[in-house]
């Protein structure tokens, strides 16, 4: 039995999962250890959607065999359920209770239930006995004798150690904050905001119980005033509205370690373990000794020690049961907050698997907490796992994860889980790390060398700096490429791990920036420190391409990755005019450990170089490129093509190839026809004939199946020729030839396109048996650059904010590495103000000290690098700063800025101070106080140095992928996008189950798989499932993404049009005001996403009768629609009908008409007159028409006769709730066609047969789907839709990707 996320477990508040369980690890996220266990298949793997040939999507593990169960069908996937049980439980103090666990869960996670419960919460230190034999924290429940429906299991109090009083102190004091946000808005513990509960009141899931006659009842819709169309105001404080149940419980003043710790010798032989110091709300001081027992009162006081109890001593087991005893406030407030936590939906408690920070944050009190300061002064350093005095072997933790068996499902789920653990746990150690080195608090390994050439080892993980120190990026750009080369290499580690190849290991590796410094962390080769990284490296080079080795077992490593990595085995010339062979670039390096594995190292050129940025003499670039102005010098030599695009350019190539065989391929066999007899008697030149052909569809429907067929032959022929067994005749050989000749091919018999990544590299030469190869190879880079700016660039909007945010972030980087630490808040609001404020002349405040400690610090050579002393961003003005963001605009990408102010800036390009706030604080790391800040006032400066409230480190890491929950994902898709809603749901129901093994309960991937299943619960009915799934999809975007990143902000309009669907409306509205609120503060009201916005809010208000507030937001998202898509496009004859009806029921028929004129000239020019489309808009005319002859009439009447005319009564339609939601689910991409039983019987009988008259170019068509969404996708999947697709495959969620 598997528990759904939403009975797991909430991972204990904080730290009790990293406790009870070293598996857990180091955050409270349900690790391996927490999670439920997952559903078996006898399919190793579900079908993925396999493209064959080269098109193929590079596999997980990066061998070319097939997945195990790739031949399975979806259908065929049986799920194999360990079926769940109950058991009872007895804990001291209440009444037994009995609790659904399933038998692949370990003893420990009913442990970790009993923690979170709010009737036992506050026991830590117990274990279960079953017939008074005590279980087993890491067994599973299935291998534990006796354990079956209805047993009884003990909870028994345990002998506290110091280790179990300190998690025990640590989970009470978790308790107590468990409703305080203030850890999520500092950015510790994995903890993140989440508003969601603001907007819906609790309100969610209750829609089943509501009575139907409440649909109308009055409901206030007034939105606030700064989110109506055409409003300036924008707000800040509404970004993060206070929480009713923020408001402190307060149920101690203090909880803190004493100043008498640790227990003298004679006390430890009495069993004291720790002493605690507690002032309750009643103002009472009291000392509390933690013994082997458990907690009682000692007669200590603060500057007095006597350990002994004192009367009464009130001895406790749990410190929760010795507090309630001492003071009644405590008793009162402690449950009233222990009802709330629980309350409260699991996904708002659960830790994040990374850190995700806050750009603003409210003034907060800072309270005492012993356990925030403990783990300040030990930095946690050996506190990791509670090992004190161990560090953790980090390379040996993520290789060795790496080296788990994956032959089947179960392992291979375990392996991913082990894998993703690690990652965010060095992730999250490796942050902490490169802090500490940029403030100054870690000793460098080379601590005479000048600041940017130290490097240091911290917590078993290596730092360097992001600066070029031994002119080792001196041909590259320097400091400039050496600070873009970390990043580089980040990309290459994320590919290599990808592929996944046995035996070849790559280091982990995270990038931090903070405080304008890069630095970068890797864990550790074993032995790499004890010796020269001449004599360590015997792969690749260790300058640039002059002295270069290789090694036959790197070689045959690295060709594992050539294929889906596209990298070329290529020859280079070495510094002896050797030729040596490599399969990579020549800088990424080869080492082997003194664990005798393979490492691979500095991938930073691991894809192509883009020849636009890299001006090379003597080579022309093609027109495409050079009527662009291209190729441009760059400040760096590293710019590369980024993966997405490689493959975008191979899967290009390959439709071409196909193509182009296709058509000689035609007209060989239009040469044939004209001698029959070979068709009839088979002869070898017939290629129809071949008996490996399937007796095809295509026989008889020649029109339309000749092209499908003609790719199927160029399909069927590539294979038969790259096997080789010679059935293949010469004149099909040579047509394969032509069209891999033509596409830029490696091989001459099949598609195959690779890149050698040290083309164009500045020192490296080729042997002269290459040239033709070279030349081959330079061309391909050159078509690769054509492809970018011709194909894939058009299809991209430049955001004039986003270049100037960036810009100014370079700016800003070099800005804050002159700054002290005692003067960065200063320097920080100083540059703001430069940036934002309209504000002349602003004078930066330098801190009083800073003067005083001039003088002193001339003698400290060796500053740790974030203590320079020099006042020189002191002297910054606007001018100045805006002088030089339009230079870097220009220098960086060749962009021209036409402003010299920012609000020039605004007033040019349309932009709004507030959300280039947000753009540079998330750029940098900056968190600033939430306030409204008056950026337009010429009479004082925007910010003070009060409003900097901190800067926190922005991160790069890999991502590990959950790679069969991936494949099942890929596989509900495609059934859905068939028409196979059922099946699809299954199956992504089952890779939900799968995201959940490896990667806890909170994931951006789990998010996407759970917003998928909300809309077919939607489409197939079933809307309290649909809510449900909805809900959880919102937290999780705003707790793993952000609280106003844009996919929260689609999250909360699919759950608005669910909860309108369920009759909640008023909590449509809220939802999708606040979507309006974030949509202005992130984008502003200039977004083509706007549109589908508005026309959602004006429906809704249109549903509840509020007409005149309706039409203001129906005629924006009309002016939006008319602006980005064309006053011809569909769209717009959409939001020109929803203007028109909203009219209708405001009895303004003249206007009515109007609009509805103007939809149906749209719609016949587009679909033309037969188009249903055209006809139900045609209909609607004649009936406004005639509403509105009716109406002239009874005006006419009441005009002739007065107060005594005969009035006919006049039939106003309010709309109705279902043609409201109908149009709805038009706008947002959803249809519905309601199908008979035989209906639905045909349909699927018509999709089988269309997917097997498919399945003979299938390749071709795997080959078009990535083309066809590469310009920017339509997100709201709008009407455009209507007139082409085939209803049946209609996919049913655009965004799918998410």
């Amino acid at each position: 039995m598997v528990i759904k996320t939403d009975e797991l477990p909430a991972a204990a508040p904080a730290d009790s999962a990293r406790d009870h369980g070293s598996q857990a690890g180091g955050k409270g996220r349900p690790g391996a250890a927490e999670l439920p266990s997952v559903m078996l298949l006898n399919g190793d793997c579900p079908e993925s959607l396999e493209k064959e040939g080269a098109a193929e999507p590079p596999r997980e593990n990066g061998l070319d065999e097939a997945e195990p169960g790739d031949e399975t069908t979806g259908q065929e996937v049986i799920v194999i359920q360990d079926t769940g049980f109950s058991v009872k439980i007895l804990a001291p103090g209440i009444e037994p209770f009995s609790l659904q666990v399933s038998p692949q869960e370990m003893v420990q996670e009913i442990h970790q239930v009993l923690m979170d419960r709010e009737d036992t919460c506050h026991r830590t230190c117990f274990s279960l006995h079953l017939d008074g034999n005590m279980l087993d924290h890491f067994s599973e429940l299935r291998s534990v004798e006796g354990l079956q429906e209805g047993s009884v299991l003990r909870v028994v109090e345990e002998p506290y150690t110091v280790r179990e009083a300190r998690i025990h102190v640590r989970h009470v004091r978790d308790l107590l904050k468990s409703l305080d946000p203030s850890d999520a808005f500092n950015g510790v513990d994995c903890n993140s905001l989440s508003f969601l509960s603001v907007f819906t009141d609790g309100d969610l899931g209750d829609s089943g119980k509501r009575k139907k006659g409440l649909e109308m009842d009055p409901i206030d819709c007034t939105p606030p005033e700064y989110i109506l169309p055409g409003s300036r105001e924008r707000p800040l404080c509404p970004l993060q509205p206070q929480n009713r149940d923020w408001k402190p419980l307060q149920c101690l003043k203090v909880l803190t370690m004493s100043g008498w710790n640790p227990p003298p010798g004679n006390r430890k032989m009495h069993g004291d373990l720790m002493y605690l110091f507690v002032i309750t709300a009643e103002d009472r001081q009291v000392s509390i000794t933690a013994s082997t027992r458990g907690f009682y009162l000692n007669q200590s006081t603060a500057y007095h020690f006597n350990p002994k109890p004192a009367s009464p001593r009130f001895l406790s087991h749990s410190l929760v049961e010795l507090l309630n005893q001492i003071s009644p406030t405590f008793k009162k407030n402690f449950a009233v907050l222990q009802k709330k936590r629980v309350q409260r939906h699991p996904f708002e408690r659960i830790a994040t698997p990374f850190q995700v920070y806050s750009w603003t944050a409210p003034q907060a009190e800072h309270a005492m907490d012993c356990v925030r300061a403990e783990d300040a002064y030990t930095s946690r350093l050996g506190y990791e796992e509670h090992i004190p005095g161990q560090t953790r072997d980090w390379n040996e933790e993520l290789q060795t994860t790496r080296e788990l068996p994956r032959k089947n499902l179960p392992e291979r789920l375990l392996r991913e889980r082990a894998i993703f653990k690690v990652h965010s746990d060095f992730t999250a150690a490796a942050t902490r790390g490169a802090m500490a080195v940029i403030d100054g608090n870690v000793m460098a390994i080379n601590p005479s060398e000048e600041t940017k050439m130290q490097m240091f080892i911290w917590n078993n993980i290596f730092f360097s700096l992001g600066f070029d120190v031994r002119d080792h990026y001196k041909d590259f750009g320097g400091d400039v490429a050496a600070y873009v080369a970390p990043t580089n290499d980040l990309n290459g580690v994320r590919t290599y791990n990808v592929v996944d190849v046995e035996g070849l290991y790559t280091l982990g590796t995270v990038v931090v920036d903070y405080r304008g410094y890069r630095v970068t962390a890797q864990s550790i080769i074993p032995g790499i420190l004890e010796r020269d990284q001449e004599q360590s490296v015997i792969y690749g080079s260790i300058d640039f391409g002059k002295t270069v080795v290789s090694h036959p077992r790197y070689l045959e490593l690295l060709e594992r990755t050539s294929r889906p990595l596209k990298i070329l085995r290529h020859r280079v010339l070495n510094d002896r005019d050797e030729e040596v062979e490599l399969c990579s670039s020549v800088e990424c390096k080869g080492i082997i450990g003194n664990d005798g594995r393979h490492y691979i190292l500095d991938l930073l050129r691991t894809f192509p170089p883009d020849l636009n940025f890299l001006p090379v003499p003597g080579e022309e670039l093609p027109e495409e490129c050079t009527r662009a102005g291209f190729p441009r010098a760059h400040c760096h030599k590293l710019c590369c093509l980024r993966q997405e695009l490689v493959d975008a350019f191979v899967e290009h190539r390959y439709l071409l190839f196909m193509k182009l065989a296709a058509l000689q391929l035609m007209q060989q066999k239009a040469s044939q026809l004209e001698t029959p007899s070979s068709l009839e008697n088979g002869g070898p030149s017939s290629m129809e004939s071949k008996p490996e052909d399937p007796p095809g569809p295509e026989v008889g429907s020649e029109e339309e199946g000749s092209s499908a067929s003609g790719l199927a032959k160029v399909k069927e022929l590539a294979e038969t020729i790259a096997a080789d067994d010679g059935t293949a005749d010469p004149r099909s050989r040579e047509v394969i030839r032509n069209a891999c000749k033509a596409v830029g091919s490696i091989s001459s018999t099949a598609f195959d396109i690779r890149f050698n990544p040290d083309i164009f590299s500045p020192g490296v030469r080729f042997p002269e048996s290459c040239q033709d190869e070279v030349r081959d190879q330079k061309q391909l880079l050159k078509d690769a650059a054509a492809f970018l700016l011709s194909c894939q660039i058009p299809g991209l909007k430049i955001g004039i904010g986003e270049l100037i945010t960036r810009s100014a972030k370079h700016i800003f980087k070099t800005y804050l590495q002159g700054v002290e630490l005692s003067g960065l808040s200063a320097a920080i609001s100083h540059f703001l103000n430069c940036f934002l404020s309209s504000y002349p002349n602003p004078v930066a405040h330098l801190p009083a000290d800073e003067l005083v400690s001039k003088k002193r610090s001339k003698r400290r050579k060796n500053r740790p690098p974030g203590a320079a002393d020099n006042t020189a961003w002191a002297v910054m003005t606007p001018q100045e700063l805006w002088r030089n963001i339009c230079q870097e605009a220009k220098n960086y990408f060749d962009f021209s800025l036409e402003c010299e102010t920012v609000d020039q800036a605004v007033e040019t390009y349309g932009l709004q101070k507030i959300t280039l706030l947000r753009e540079i604080s998330l750029k940098t790391g900056i968190q600033v106080l939430l306030k409204e800040y008056s950026f337009d006032s010429r009479h004082k400066p925007a910010f003070t140095e009060e409003d900097v409230l901190n800067i926190f480190p922005v991160v790069k890491h890999v991502n590990p992928k959950a790679s069969d929950a991936f494949h099942f994902f890929q596989s509900g898709q495609a059934k859905v996008q068939q028409g196979f809603l059922k099946e699809g749901c299954e199956l992504i129901n089952e890779a939900l189950n799968l995201f959940n093994n490896v990667y806890g309960a909170m994931h951006v991937e789990t998010c996407a798989c759970l917003r998928l299943l909300a809309r077919l619960h939607y489409i197939m009915g079933d809307y309290a499932e649909a809510l449900s799934n909805q809900q959880k999809a919102v937290l999780m975007s705003e707790r793993v993404m952000g609280i106003e990143h844009p996919n929260t902000i689609q999250e909360y309009m699919h759950l608005a049009l669910y909860c309108f669907a369920s009759s909640q409306l008023s909590t449509a509205l809220s939802l999708l005001y606040r979507a309006r609120y974030l949509m202005l503060l992130v984008f502003g009201e200039d977004h083509p996403e706007m549109a589908l916005l508005d026309n959602n809010i004006g429906l809704v208000l249109h549903g509840v009768m509020e007409y005149d507030l309706s039409l203001r937001f129906l005629e924006n998202a009309l002016a939006v629609s008319t602006k980005y898509h064309g006053p011809k496009a569909l769209k717009v004859a959409l939001s020109h009908h929803l203007v028109a009806r909203v009219y209708e029921s405001k009895a303004e028929f003249r206007s009515a008409l109007q609009h509805e004129k103007e939809g149906y000239t749209i719609y016949k020019t587009q679909l033309g007159e037969d188009h249903e489309k055209t006809k139900e808009s045609s209909e609607y005319l004649k009936c406004l028409t005639q509403q509105a002859v009716a109406l002239q009439r009874t005006m006419n009447e009441i005009y002739r006769n007065g107060s005594s005319a005969n009035i006919p009564p006049l039939k106003f339609t309010a709309p109705s709730m279902a043609s409201v939601l109908e149009q709805l689910n038009v706008i947002n991409g959803i249809l519905f066609i309601p199908l008979s039983q035989k209906d639905l019987e045909n349909l699927k009988a018509e999709v089988a047969r269309r997917h097997q008259l498919q399945e003979a170019s299938r390749n071709r068509d795997k080959a078009e789907e990535p083309m066809a969404i590469e310009p920017e996708p339509e997100p709201s999947g709008g009407p455009e839709d209507l007139g082409s697709e085939p209803r049946a495959a209609k996919d049913p969620s655009p965004s799918m990707q998410g």
